[in-house]
């Protein structure tokens, strides 16, 4: 699944494309996307006519801000966005297509038929679903160590878990909370209640270490992730823990083992991640 480095490296590359085009019409082959508006017709109508004036993220997000509304889109597990001329083939699993007025086409992209789409008012996006739940983004400055002690302090569950939960800190996924908790170095399976002050300092500041340099490497390309040029993320050679199993552990030199933790695979250190 694409996380906030993926998100925000498809963003900035979209953006160069797309920016100031016109959506002359749109087309859906599988409607189960469309979210709101859950009319499917509806939501061609509200798009068609529409320029997109710029892009943001929030969390995993992409949002495409138009003249009078923002799209929010979540690629889940293998969601793809690529540009091209009308003339060009489409492929297989192409499910969402934006015509421009140019000619162009922007279109999704998705083998697994996982990704969402839903479309509010400019000013809505925030107030409805899926979006006015999630917690600050690793890069907002409302993620304050005082906001993170004492979200971690009201929670029993394992710090992986509740790394993992969106409400709390949003953008973490699997990855990059494996390699934030060994570069912070916790044990995914300590107790967020039970961290100390120091430790939540750590975590708070290895994930915006650890994110910030996904996102200068273009993400983290693992099974399918490109951007939406077709160029794979290159963090995957600074990757740390994360498949790197049996490997030699870079800071001690003993083997990384993986762990099942609520029902995801978990890479660490035994030595460097002392429970």
């Amino acid at each position: 699944m694409p996380e906030l480095p993926e998100v925000e490296t498809i963003k900035n590359t979209l953006k160069q494309f797309i920016i100031n085009k016109t959506i002359k019409e749109v087309e859906v082959h599988w409607p189960n996307i469309i979210k709101e508006p859950d009319d499917v017709e509806h939501f061609k109508t509200l798009l068609k006519g529409q320029t997109i004036q710029f892009l943001s993220r929030r969390g995993k997000f992409l949002l495409f801000h138009l003249d009078d509304y923002v799209l929010i889109s979540h690629l889940r597990m293998e969601g793809k966005y690529s540009v091209h001329k009308m003339s060009e083939p489409v492929k297989k699993h192409t499910h969402v297509i934006f015509r421009f007025t140019n000619g162009e086409e922007l279109r999704y992209n998705d083998v697994r038929k996982f990704g969402t789409m839903h479309v509010y008012n400019k000013g809505e996006e925030l107030l409805n679903k899926p979006l006015n739940k999630l917690g600050p983004d690793p890069f907002d400055e409302a993620f304050t160590f005082d906001y993170f002690y004492r979200k971690l302090k009201k929670t029993d569950r394992v710090i992986k878990s509740a790394l993992l939960d969106q409400t709390i800190v949003t953008g973490l996924g699997n990855i990059y909370v494996d390699e934030t908790l060994y570069k912070a170095s916790v044990h995914p399976l300590k107790r967020s209640s039970k961290l100390t002050k120091k430790e939540v300092t750590a975590i708070q500041e290895q994930t915006i270490a650890t994110l910030s340099e996904a996102v200068k490497q273009g993400g983290t390309t693992i099974r399918s992730y490109v951007n939406s040029q077709g160029d794979m993320g290159m963090f995957q050679q600074e990757l740390f823990v994360y498949g790197q199993e049996n490997k030699a552990c870079k800071k001690c030199g003993n083997p990384i083992v993986k762990l099942k933790i609520g029902g995801r695979g978990t890479h660490i250190c035994n030595t460097c991640q002392k429970s």
